[in-house]
C-alpha cells in the first residue's frame, strides 16, 4: 500500500474513476473536519509534502482539493505560488482576463460553444507540464471542467485504426489557425494576434510567432493565419510508464471555421478517424461536479 501523509485525508467524488490501477481524480481533504482547512494550513500541508504531492499528481494525472476554502484569486495565487511551477506565457486562441499575479480567467467566450478537450498549448514549443485550476462561483448548472487520460485515447485509436495512427504519428500532421487582429468574446476562440503576441507590429508579432515555431500569412482583413507543424500525434512523459499520450488537437481543428488540422503531406485526415477519436475521447472523460 502507498503512503498517504496525515497532512490529508482521501476522498471521493462524483464521476470519479479507476483507469489502469489509478484513481482520477485524486480526491484530498483536510484531515479532520474539525480541523483548520483555511488557506494557510493548505498552503502549510502542501509545503510540507511538496514531494509527496508531486507523486501523487504523476500517479493519478489529476489531484482535486475539495473542503479547503479557498475564496479568491488572491488567495488561489498564494496556492499556485507554494508549488513553485514555471510560469508560462499563454499563446493559445482563448479570450482570457489576468485577474491577479498568476491568475487569469479560464474561456470567457459564448456559454452555448464546447470547448473540445486539449492539452494546454499542445501545438507551441513550450507547453506547461501541469495546468491547475479553481472554480470561486459553482455554476448552477454545466460549467463542469472534464479531463481525459489521454494514453487511453492513444491505446484504443491504434486498437481500431493502427496504420493511420501510425501514420500520423510518424509523418506528424499540420494545423492551421486565423486570428483576428483584436481580441473577441463572441467566441471561445476570439483572441486575437495583437494580444496572443503582445504587439500591434506586424513584424515584431511575425518575429514572435517563428520563435514559438510558427510560420504566418497575413489576410487582406488584417488577421493572421498561422501555419504550425508537423507536430507528433502523441509524446511519452518521463514518469508516466512509457505510456503514449494522445498529445495533438486533431478533433478541436480538423475541419474547423478558422482552423484545420491534416496530414504531413497537406492531405485531408480520414473524417471517420477524427469522427470516432471524438467518441472515444467523450467515452473516456472524467466529469465531476464543481
Amino acid at each position: 500500500m502507498e503512503h498517504f501523509t496525515k497532512d490529508f485525508k482521501v476522498g471521493k467524488c462524483e464521476g470519479q474513476k479507476v483507469v489502469d490501477g489509478e484513481t482520477m481524480p485524486l480526491v484530498l481533504q483536510p484531515p479532520e473536519p474539525n480541523s483548520s482547512n483555511d488557506v494557510e494550513s493548505l498552503v502549510l500541508a502542501l509545503k510540507k509534502n511538496k514531494d509527496w504531492f508531486e507523486q501523487m499528481l504523476i500517479k493519478n494525472s489529476a489531484v482535486l482539493l475539495r473542503g479547503f476554502n479557498v475564496q479568491n484569486a488572491e488567495e488561489f495565487n498564494d496556492i499556485i505560488e507554494t508549488f513553485g511551477w514555471d510560469d508560462i506565457r499563454y499563446v493559445g486562441p482563448a479570450p482570457r482576463t489576468h485577474v491577479h499575479k498568476r491568475v487569469w480567467t479560464a474561456n470567457e467566450g459564448p456559454l452555448s460553444e464546447f470547448i473540445y478537450y486539449h492539452h494546454e498549448m499542445v501545438l507551441i514549443k513550450e507547453y506547461p507540464k501541469k495546468v491547475i485550476l479553481f472554480c470561486e462561483t459553482p455554476p448552477p448548472e454545466g460549467g463542469e471542467t472534464p479531463f481525459v487520460p489521454s494514453f487511453r485515447i492513444t491505446e484504443r485509436m491504434l486498437k481500431e485504426f493502427p496504420e493511420t495512427v501510425e501514420e500520423m504519428d510518424a509523418n506528424g500532421l499540420k494545423y492551421t489557425f486565423t486570428a483576428p487582429s483584436k481580441n473577441s468574446t463572441g467566441s471561445m476562440r476570439g483572441r486575437g494576434w495583437e494580444d496572443t503576441f503582445g504587439t500591434s507590429d506586424r513584424a515584431e508579432a511575425e518575429k514572435r510567432a517563428n520563435a514559438l515555431g510558427m510560420d504566418v500569412e497575413w489576410l487582406p482583413d488584417g488577421a493572421i493565419k498561422t501555419i504550425l507543424g508537423p507536430r507528433s500525434l502523441t509524446k511519452v512523459f518521463d514518469g508516466r510508464k512509457e505510456r503514449r499520450m494522445w498529445f495533438n488537437t486533431v478533433v478541436g481543428m480538423h475541419g474547423k471555421e478558422h482552423s484545420s488540422a491534416l496530414m504531413a503531406d497537406g492531405t485531408e485526415i480520414p473524417a471517420n478517424v477524427v469522427n470516432r477519436c471524438e467518441q472515444i475521447i467523450e467515452e473516456e472523460s472524467i466529469q465531476f461536479k464543481w
